[in-house]
């Protein structure tokens, strides 16, 4: 989780937050705004958790917004870990370092934008295009969102298999119990 910074044609700022999951690759979120103060980051993020669920961990650089009290309260109060980078060491989110490098130069660096409007539309249309047509090599050559929906597929067949032991395991204590007559 970290931020990227640029402005529209009349020169105000868009800050976007951008939220990738280490494990997939995918860009869960870019939220392009004029400001994102604690708070309104927690509001993101529980509309994210009502998409996706919560991660366990996420691991953001040391800005006053991730490590406000809003956003410390936030994450205490739903178990989610906040594993801060170092001080002046990017290199520990290398991940989003470089999904932030590639949004600038394929998106933010191409676009003159003429609203916030016009901003978030086409951030949004390059986010998309990231998750559902860019196959990466590290991925086995699926897209990003392909690779997470194989992993999804993946955790509900192991639990699956899970709950089919513990009842086959069930099944078999019960028939070898010998139950009290009455």
């Amino acid at each position: 989780m970290d931020f990227v910074f640029d402005r529209t044609a009349e020169g105000r700022v868009i800050k976007c937050l951008t939220i990738v999951d280490d494990a997939t690759h995918e860009s869960v979120a870019i939220v392009p705004e004029r400001a994102i103060g604690g708070r309104p980051l927690t509001r993101i993020l529980d509309q994210l958790r009502a998409i996706r669920g919560l991660p366990k961990v996420i691991r953001p650089d040391n800005g006053k917004e991730f490590c406000g009290r809003a956003v410390l309260t936030w994450a205490h109060g739903r178990g989610v870990t906040l594993r801060l980078i170092e001080p002046g060491k990017p290199n520990q989110n290398a991940y989003i370092e470089s999904f932030n490098g590639r949004l600038r130069d394929e998106c933010l660096n191409e676009h003159w934008f003429t609203s916030m409007a016009h901003a978030k539309v086409v951030i949004e249309a390059w986010r998309r295009e990231y998750n559902e047509e860019r196959p990466k090599k590290s991925l086995g050559g699926l897209t990003p969102a392909a690779y997470a929906l194989r992993l999804a597929a993946r955790a509900a067949t192991m639990l699956r298999r899970d709950l089919v032991a513990v009842a086959d395991g069930l099944h078999e204590v019960l028939a070898t119990a010998q139950l009290p007559s009455v």
